[in-house]
Order: C-alpha cells, then structure tokens, then sequence
C-alpha cells in the first residue's frame, strides 16, 4: 500500500469491511487469512453504495471462504526446543536444540535433523529469531536462481526481489518498480509452491492484471499450476509470534 492510498471501515450485512482506495481500473473483493478478514480494494471514481453492492453480491462467497480459513489446520505454537518438528521446503525435520555455543548458528544435517546452536541465556523470544533468520538466508539462496529462471523463460528484465513476512499473501509485485515480493513462510513449503509464486507474481510484469494473457502465461509454463496454488493453500495457516516486541526480520 502506496503513502496515497486512503482507507477507511465500513460495516457491511454485519462483516467489517476495510476499503482502500488506489489508483486501479476495477474493484476488488478479497477475504484474507487467518480468520476471513474482508478487504475492498476500490477506484477512487467508485461510490461507497457501489461498494456496498459489491460486497452484498458476494456475501455467499465471503462467508464460505471465511468458514474455509475457520476449518483451516493451523500450526500448534511454536516453542524451539528439541524434538519439534519443523518444515523446510515441505520436508519434516526434527530440531535439536544445543545451548552454550558462544556463536549462535544453524544446521540442516543430512540426516534431516535441523540443528540450533544458541547462548545458554537463548530465550523463546531468541530462538524464535534465530529460526526466523536462518529460514530468510535459506529461501533467499533458493529464490535467486528461481528469480533468474522465469525472468529468462518469461523474456522479462530480471527483477529486484526480497523477503519479508505477510500475512494474506504469498507474494506481490509492483510492475512500475520491477520489484516482486517473497513471503517469508515459503521456506516452509515445498520447493513448487516456490516456483508458483515467483512465476505468477513475475506474470504480473506482462500482465497487471489476472486477464487472459496473464492466465495464459500461467498455463503455457506451468500447466498445474492451479494444482500447486490449491496444495499452497491446504497447507496449515503459520501460528504468528506474539512477542510484544518483535520484528521478525
């Protein structure tokens, strides 16, 4: 979201309903994780009885997809101690915990065994960022080949990218600035979920919008992708830290 957007709530059929004015052609209705969060992305030309009729429309839609994310397996809390399991790139790894390394670091042996060395002091807030750093270093040496891939087989410039945690999305992209974003939990998922997000959020410097051609690119490089996106989204929603103070960077 741009320094220009506008936002503001209107209660609608009893949903509470973020609207955001941007500078796009059509509105968009969308029903975000973890609990079914309802946001209108809208034209500033668009009325708010216009917006309204949207949502109204789509109610049916709505409350089956908020019930969707209810259903939805969630990831029990995480603790970062040994015998936890842990994804990376959709294999199940069990952690080991060893305290009273001066260096902190991490390991993924090739047993499968997922190996955090911390200071003796490491509380959860501190192994909790310490996992969180070492998933960003390992999605960050996977995505860069990935990167480089689409843009040759898409015939696009090669993009700037990063990282960075979301929370209803698993990508995004800004086609003005050339620059797609990765979200942080893709690390966790299996290597195809990976690939699917980087082609369709690279999709979108052909494309803007999810239209004809931009389907049809979808489908010319990747013919189940609609497969992938469907495994993306069965998998367990990320239990979210609730340290009063954390950045997750």
């Amino acid at each position: 979201m741009t320094n220009t957007d506008a936002v503001l709530t209107l209660e609608i059929a009893g949903q509470q309903v973020e609207v955001i004015r941007k500078k796009i052609k059509n509105l968009h209705v969308g029903v975000y994780p973890p609990e079914g969060h309802v946001r209108v992305a809208a034209p500033p030309s668009v009325s708010l009885d216009a917006i309204r009729h949207a949502v109204l429309t789509r109610l049916a839609w709505v409350k089956r997809k908020q019930r969707e994310f209810r259903r939805q397996a969630r990831e029990t809390p995480r603790e970062f101690v040994s015998g936890e399991t842990h994804y990376v790139f959709g294999r199940p790894c069990r952690l080991e915990v060893q305290k009273g390394t001066a260096r902190p670091k991490m390991e993924l042996t090739p047993g499968g065994r997922l190996l955090m060395r911390c200071k003796p002091d490491a509380d959860l807030q501190a192994r909790s960022e310490q996992m969180s750093r070492w998933y960003r270093r390992v999605l960050r040496k996977k995505t860069a080949p990935r990167v480089e891939k689409w843009a040759k087989r898409l015939g696009v410039e090669r993009s700037d990218w990063g990282i960075r945690r979301m929370k209803t999305k698993w990508g995004s992209c800004n086609p003005k600035k050339g620059k797609i974003w990765i979200n942080l939990e893709l690390a966790k998922k299996p290597s195809p979920c990976l690939d699917y997000v980087i082609l369709h959020e690279m999709t979108h410097f052909i494309s803007p919008r999810h239209d004809e051609l931009f389907l049809t690119t979808l489908e010319q490089h990747m013919p189940g992708w609609r497969q992938v996106r469907s495994d993306l989204n069965a998998f367990p929603l990320a239990h979210e830290p609730s340290f009063e103070n954390y950045t997750g960077k």
